[in-house]
């Protein structure tokens, strides 16, 4: 059943099996793989069904640098379904060597087997609508679909790899059906988390204790206690409840918050390819079964580890949007009305005054050259985008001179620095508001700089094209816009020991016996991937675990969430 907080009596006490806090896509994701298990499952839901100005206010905070993230309240969504009411809908598995200790990623390695993720992404993919968990051109698009290029690039690199491409799924409204005929769940939105109380031995969570914006209060007892808030509002929590342990829940070695990564992201260089504008592969593709996906360059496993790098994939792209020197009628528009769009995407098109007083002018001047383009864009858009229930993922050009920039998505190392803390200033409840320090590492950029110098020599080598990119400003090019999107990564860290790591292998967080954590906060690493695909993997597998742990018997997530 689904109901709102506002109706629990005052005070009250709630119990059930599994309490789950947070309704996006990992608890959600963690709710359905629990069903038909016989367990009393509760789903509680900081915002409402719809976006809520007042709900979303408690996710306000402060950065330490405004140019480089964000504030806190953008890039995520306190409502039924959480990020996936505004996300892009792009899916990527991790690769297998993110799962490796590497030297060239300090603080690498997870503590659980790749396959123990990947046995998992067939059913992930089913939830996020993407389709099978085929990553690769080869096997996604047939046999008989061209190349990504008209000349292969060389063996150090991989144009074989694809990224999927949900609706993109709102997990609140697509699985609001399920959640509320699933026998044994009671889903209560409008039910804000303020503290998770500890015995007072503090090796487990007595209560849980929540408020609605109208002040009504009342806790949860459960057997287990997840936390599928987020990234952000993970560490949140764990610091805020610190009334037992001055230090937070699961913060005994100061872990919790530390190790905040997201991804370095850009567009960089210029690119000519060998060959015919239609023999390069640079949009969208459909799969057989109708799922949008795009190809990636990348380095090979064996280069990464031999050249000592991280993680990166590059995406042929458009030239920067602002600069009216690309002659595009489309980018112009997009241009001339970015104050119109959201911020999640306005911000990643520069102002007119980079691009020098005549910008505006030039602007019009493409509109007014090809007005032709700009039409057919529009009604592609309309159609293929905005009545479309399967959406086109985003804008993509004809391309009439195989000229491209790259557009970057890299992996950055972990940094104890890199962190999340709280400031005295508190939301409406009186829970602690966030401070945001993301930072990046000098070797996060020179690893970037020298993978794009292996794809230019195996492009000049091979004669598939030519590659050039200015080091001086490689920096500018991947951190123009800060922290890449809504991908907070880190700040609740999966390991084996509790000194460096704040949940096991299993998720559960260190010395507290019924305390777990959903959701991209425990990832180790980044990797080059957008998170959502393998958090919701995770949550399907923690889903299995707590299945059998209180029952005792076997459990096929695939099956409950078939």
């Amino acid at each position: 059943m689904i109901d709102s907080a506002e109706n629990v009596a005052e005070g009250a006490e709630l119990r059930a099996d599994i309490c789950i806090v947070g309704a996006g896509a990992a608890g959600i994701s963690l709710a359905l793989a629990l069903g038909g298990v016989g367990l009393q499952v509760l789903l509680l839901e900081g915002g409402l069904e719809q976006p809520d100005a007042a709900s979303q206010d408690l996710y306000d905070g402060e950065v330490a640098d405004p140019a480089m993230h964000s504030p806190p309240r953008h890039y995520r969504s306190r409502q039924l379904g959480g990020a996936t009411t505004i996300w892009g809908g792009r899916c990527v598995p991790f690769d297998p060597q993110d799962f490796e200790p590497r030297a060239a990623v300090p603080h690498s390695g997870w503590p659980i087997d790749r396959r123990e993720v990947e046995r998992f992404l067939p059913a992930a993919n089913r939830l996020l609508e993407a389709g099978v968990a085929v990553y690769q051109a080869s096997g996604a698009l047939g046999s008989a679909s061209p190349p990504m290029l008209a000349r292969a690039p060389g063996l150090r690199l991989t144009v074989d790899g694809l990224e999927r491409f949900s609706c993109p799924t709102n997990f609140g409204t697509r699985y609001r059906g399920r959640l509320q005929r699933m026998p044994g769940l009671r889903l209560l939105t409008g039910a804000n988390c303020t503290r998770i109380a500890l015995q007072p031995g503090a090796g487990a969570v007595r209560a849980l204790e929540f408020s609605t914006l109208a002040g009504r209060r009342f806790g949860v007892v459960a057997q287990v206690a997840v936390l599928a808030v987020g990234g952000l509002e993970t560490p949140r929590l764990l610091l805020a409840s610190n009334d037992v342990l001055g230090s937070g829940v699961g913060n005994a070695h100061d872990v919790v918050g530390r190790y905040y990564m997201c991804h370095l992201a850009g567009s960089v260089g210029n690119l000519t390819l060998d060959g015919r504008p239609e023999q390069v592969r640079h949009g969208y593709e459909l799969t057989t079964e109708g799922v949008y996906c795009r190809r990636r360059i990348a380095l090979t496993a064996e280069t990464q580890a031999r050249l000592g790098v991280a993680n990166m994939v590059a995406r042929l792209h458009f030239p920067a949007v602002a600069n009216p020197s690309h002659r595009s009628s489309v980018l112009s528009g997009i241009f001339l009305v970015r104050r119109l769009l959201s911020h999640e995407y306005s911000r990643r098109v520069a102002n007119a005054d980079e691009v020098g007083p005549w910008a505006r002018t030039r602007h019009l001047a493409n509109i007014l050259r090809y007005p032709h383009d700009a039409a057919s864009f529009l009604v592609h858009w309309t159609l293929q985008r905005k009545l479309a229930s399967r959406k086109f993922p985003s804008v993509i050009l004809k391309n009439r001179n195989n000229r491209f920039s790259l557009e970057v998505n890299a992996e950055q190392a972990p940094l104890a620095e890199s962190r999340v803390t709280l400031i005295d200033r508190r939301d409406p409840l009186g829970t602690p508001r966030l401070r945001v320090d993301w930072r990046y590492s000098e070797s996060d950029i020179d690893s970037v700089a020298r993978s794009l110098e292996v794809i230019a020599e195996e492009f000049a080598a091979t004669g598939a094209g030519s590659f050039e990119f200015d080091r001086t400003t490689l920096r500018d090019d991947l951190t123009r816009y800060g922290a890449y999107g809504g991908h907070h990564i880190g700040t609740a860290r999966m390991g084996n020991d509790p000194r460096t790591s704040v949940v096991d292998a299993d998720a559960r967080v260190h010395g507290v016996q019924n305390l777990y954590v959903a959701g991209s906060a425990v990832f180790p690493t980044s990797s080059q991937a957008n998170p959502t695909l393998v958090l919701v993997a995770l949550a399907l597998r923690l889903g299995q675990h707590l299945a059998e742990r209180l029952t005792g018997r076997p459990h096929d997530v695939a099956e409950a969430v078939a």
